[in-house]
């Protein structure tokens, strides 16, 4: 069975959120609130790269090599840089939710356009359907109706 490009995305990030919360729950874990910052940043870049698969797949670009090492090296580099941030004095995790939050909101914004674009051009479509249909002469109606069973 051959899954469609964008399900992969999807499918992780559903994964993902279930296997987390499960095994929190289940496990009774808790992050401390020094890495708190740090898990929230990472999370934030998983999400944006979760939604840039799920935008390749509807584009028709997507690439599992690419989307993986992105979902693991952008978390990463994230926590790093709040990481860093915080050995500087510098509240890094700020910039990088803020950059990242701002990914996340483009991603959808591309995805909501395309799903648009595409009904539109579909109603389009129809409505030159519509309109062709109505120009043709009755006698072309009726030959029209007889061959598929219409009246």
């Amino acid at each position: 069975m051959k899954l469609r490009p964008a399900i992969l995305p999807i499918f992780g990030l559903l994964a993902g959120v279930t296997l987390g919360t499960v095994a929190f729950r289940t496990f009774h874990w808790r992050i401390p609130p020094d890495y708190a910052p740090y898990l929230s940043v990472a999370a934030l870049a998983a999400l944006d790269t979760a939604f840039g698969g799920i935008r390749a797949g509807i584009e028709g670009r997507f690439q599992n090599d690419i989307f993986a090492s992105g979902f693991v090296l952008n978390s990463l580099l994230a926590a790093v840089l709040a990481w860093a941030g915080d050995q500087l004095g510098i509240n890094l995790a700020l910039v990088a939710v803020l950059v990242l939050g701002t990914r996340v909101f483009n991603n959808l914004s591309l995805m909501r356009r395309f799903y648009l674009n595409k009904l539109a051009l579909s109603r389009k479509k129809q409505q030159e359907e519509v309109a062709a249909g109505s120009t043709l002469n009755p006698a072309q109606v009726f030959a029209s109706k007889t061959e598929t069973g219409g009246f």
